[in-house]
């Protein structure tokens, strides 16, 4: 990949032009965005749209690219780029940062990877990493997609790591994204019940919990970010995954956990349980 080519959407694929001006330095540390690389862009918002009732806009970016609105908000990214680039097909958490280039040297002196970047595109700069357990996350410096504040107050995502050890991967994101440094606007971890819960201005944005298995062969059992969306209707999405090519992989009546028609897992949570 060379230097100028965006990775999976990032949280601005609208370029230049946007109504509200929001920067990672009012949000860092914060999950700030979700991306989906695919295969194939087409199928997979036809799968999107049946699934989640999703409607779609173009981005800047160009034809391989597009914004997914829930009632008029935006609420992720597609990059049809996985195979023409070489990427896993999943769905990626991003966190905003101040400097993408402080972020990756912090999470490389830790034992965490860079898989590719700091990338430079305006108006921002992004990278991929690898925790030390192997979880892929992203980071993102500049502004944000326009109308992220809405975004925000919608809460349509909400971002849970399985992983190894909660406490020692909260220390790994804390020394990189400066949680609970006593910066203001830092994010606050808290401890409840051997869980860590991560909070942004008052609000829960992520969990961490532990159990996960690294050399597991099941990658679901594996340390991951797992990304939840929130849905009016947990039976009847999972009844359309099935139908629209997906898979069901558990399923209750507040939650369940799908896989698209191109293989990238992702949880659909009741709205009235969150």
């Amino acid at each position: 990949m060379n230097q100028d080519k965006p990775v999976s959407g990032g949280p601005n694929p609208d370029g230049p032009r946007r109504r509200e001006v929001v920067s990672t330095h009012s949000v860092f540390g914060a999950p700030c965005w979700v991306s989906l690389t695919s295969r194939d862009l087409e199928a997979t918002q036809d799968f999107y749209a049946a699934v989640l009732g999703w409607r779609w806009r173009g981005a800047k970016l160009g034809e391989h690219f597009r914004i997914a609105l829930a009632d008029g908000v935006p609420v992720a990214g597609i990059a049809a780029v996985a195979a023409m680039w070489q990427m896993a097909v999943a769905w990626t958490p991003y966190f905003a940062v101040p400097d993408a280039d402080v972020a990756v040297a912090r999470a490389r002196e830790r034992g965490g990877t860079a898989a590719v970047g700091p990338l430079s595109f305006p108006p921002g700069r992004a990278a991929l990493l690898a925790d030390r357990d192997g979880a892929t996350f992203g980071i993102w410096q500049g502004e944000l997609v326009s109308n992220w504040e809405a975004w925000r107050r919608a809460a349509p995502t909400f971002i849970r790591l399985h992983t190894r050890n909660a406490f020692d991967s909260a220390i790994f994101y804390g020394e990189i994204l400066d949680w609970a440094s006593g910066q203001p606007g830092c994010c606050e971890v808290e401890y409840e019940g051997g869980e860590v819960v991560l909070r942004s201005q008052g609000d829960i944005v992520a969990r961490i919990d532990s159990g996960a298995v690294e050399a597991a062969p099941d990658p679901s059992v594996r340390p991951h970010w797992q990304i939840h969306f929130a849905v009016a209707d947990v039976p009847g999405c999972a009844r359309a995954a099935e139908k629209h090519g997906g898979s069901v992989l558990s399923e209750d009546e507040h939650e369940a956990v799908l896989r698209d028609a191109d293989g990238a897992q992702f949880t659909v949570t009741s709205r009235s349980s969150r």
